[in-house]
């Protein structure tokens, strides 16, 4: 079971604001993403995990997260991730056993527990300095 609704609009009212202060640091990350309708750009803090052709993200949301579906209609997005500015074609979804594998420890072990079982993965187009937005 993905972390509820709620949760989910607490850490997009508050939460994530503190979070995107930890970009570029390990495995957290800021995704931007262009929304489908609205035009706009958004930036969201998460943790995923580079496999230097690709980048794995779980899905402890579920799918139906905005910043997913925004990347599905666009065909991809960018990535701040560590000292690199990543631009990343569409996400494929990957089988647990797969996603899990491509997910280094101690995050494998803890999804399961999260009830995380969805994993998107995003082939990395190009890479270069992450020099700000």
């Amino acid at each position: 079971m993905p972390i509820p609704r709620a949760v989910t609009r607490l850490n997009k009212r508050y939460v994530n604001k503190a979070l995107v202060h930890l970009a570029g640091h390990g495995w957290f990350v800021e995704l931007e993403h262009v929304g489908r309708r609205s035009g706009r750009t958004f930036r969201t803090p998460m943790m995923a995990f580079d496999n230097k052709d690709a980048v794995t993200v779980a899905l402890t949301y579920g799918r139906g997260v905005d910043w997913l579906a925004n990347l599905r209609a666009a065909g991809g997005g960018r990535m701040h991730l560590g000292d690199e500015l990543l631009v990343l074609g569409a996400p494929a979804d990957l089988p647990e056993v797969r996603g899990r594998a491509r997910v280094p420890q101690p995050p494998r072990a803890l999804l399961p527990v999260l009830g995380c079982h969805d994993y998107v993965e995003m082939p990395v187009l190009s890479r270069e300095d992450f020099a700000g937005w």
